[in-house]
């Protein structure tokens, strides 16, 4: 059996280390989970007739999830005990205006969950929820790049069918049952897309070689984790784009592997 002990109390950006021993031998295992960011905020309540319109909570983002819990993570045992916790590429983040705020409090913003829910927050300063954005579009890259690809369940003229959104090329749907491959598309041919709110998403693609408009229909069970995913890929995607992003990326991985290395130096 193992027992872990966890390292000193994290801060935003840092990762994770933990020593782990096994039946009396020190043996050295670094659990590398990347932590984007932990802070307070406060979220709204949605029901009318709470006393308190907003409560304090602590968010995470780590690895592949975000995480919403009344106080601090402390232990390990802490994670798995987190009041919420979703997947980062499932849920879509939205940093308010002025005219889209409910209250007179400003630095607001909003989360859809995988399951429509509609989640508001408040943040004390304008340069927090600046970090705020920074850390979730950078969180939501990490994992669109750790995972590469997502498949979802769907339903085509009733046989059930299988979506996959790949990093790298696109949009393939296939026949659940066979394999065999309906039709494939890039994400630059993907020219609009609308749903009804309920399961369907009707995708409109663009022929390569007829230049015309292809629409494809498919109905999903999990709607609004779909259309996330696909935004997180889109996301990504945008970012590959921006010299700016990619290398404060690459300026944050380099540090992380340096206080990786120079720990396992001091451990050893």
């Amino acid at each position: 059996m193992q027992e872990i002990q966890e390292s000193d109390r994290k801060k935003k950006g840092d990762t994770e280390d933990w020593t782990c021993r096994t039946h009396g031998k020190s043996t050295i295992t670094f659990c590398q989970i990347k932590i984007v960011y932990m802070g307070w905020c406060e979220a709204r309540e949605q029901e009318v007739l709470q006393d308190r319109v907003y409560t304090p909570v602590f968010l995470a983002l780590r690895g592949s999830c975000l995480y919403r819990f009344p106080s601090p993570p402390v232990t390990t045992w802490d994670w798995t005990r987190a009041e919420k916790t979703f997947s980062i590429c499932e849920i879509m983040c939205k940093v308010l205006k002025d005219s889209d705020l409910l209250d007179r409090r400003k630095h607001c913003f909003t989360m859809q969950s995988e399951c429509g829910e509609d989640l508001y927050f408040s943040v004390e300063l304008e340069s927090d929820l600046a970090q705020w954005e920074r850390a979730f579009q950078t969180a939501t890259f990490l994992e669109v790049e750790r995972i590469q690809c997502k498949t979802y369940a769907c339903v085509l003229e009733s046989h059930l069918m299988g979506l996959t959104i790949d990093f790298s090329t696109g949009f393939i749907c296939y026949d659940a049952a066979t394999k065999a491959v309906l039709w494939r598309y890039k994400f630059s041919q993907l020219k609009g897309s609308s749903d009804d709110g309920k399961s369907k998403i009707k995708f409109l693609f663009q022929n390569p070689d007829t230049k015309q408009i292809e629409a494809k229909e498919l109905e999903f069970s999990n709607l609004f984790a779909v259309l996330h995913c696909i935004h997180s890929f889109f996301a990504a995607k945008v970012a590959c784009l921006d010299p700016l992003f990619l290398g404060n990326k690459a300026a944050a991985s380099t540090a992380a592997s340096s206080a990786s290395t120079s720990k396992a130096k001091h451990v050893a």
